[in-house]
């Protein structure tokens, strides 16, 4: 989803299975130039992931707005700064979701809920696929709700 943060558009990855909430330190030196001047130290200094083991070089708080018609939403979470992870965007960790409310539907049009107002949906961006995409033709299917119901298997 895109949120506001230092009057800017910036990418933001919910993650449901994150541990922490990460920003790689690429991705603040291109956007947010004087992010050092920011940086808190941090105890837990290596990191584990999928794909392999990341360093981590402080943490830095930064006030993300997610702009509604109904109102906006402002957070405060604490993001650790990761020496060379691949993502693109700021990363929310799962315990923070909940602390904040923050629930994910995956109904036919994805969407979340901050808070107990369920007017105040979120709707999640659907990243397009090129048309030379093997896979094309399963994620229009899924996206137009083909896989939405469970069939029982015959598994004899």
């Amino acid at each position: 989803m895109t949120v506001c943060i230092d009057n800017a558009h910036n990418p933001l990855i919910i993650d449901s299975g994150a541990h922490f909430s990460i920003v790689a330190r690429d991705y603040l030196d291109n956007h947010f130039p004087n992010w050092k001047k920011q940086l808190l130290p941090t105890k837990a200094k290596n990191f584990k992931s999928a794909s392999g083991k990341m360093n981590s070089i402080g943490t830095i708080i930064k006030e993300i707005i997610i702009l509604h018609r109904k109102g906006n939403i402002r957070l405060k979470p604490v993001f650790v700064v990761l020496d060379y992870a691949h993502i693109q965007g700021l990363l929310l960790k799962t315990d923070y979701q909940s602390m904040c409310g923050i629930d994910i539907y995956n109904s036919k049009k994805r969407h979340i809920i901050i808070g107990t107002n369920k007017e105040k949906n979120f709707w999640l961006d659907i990243y397009q696929i090129s048309a030379q995409d093997p896979l094309e033709e399963l994620l229009n299917k899924f996206r137009e709700g083909q896989f939405s119901t469970p069939s029982p298997v015959n598994r004899n």
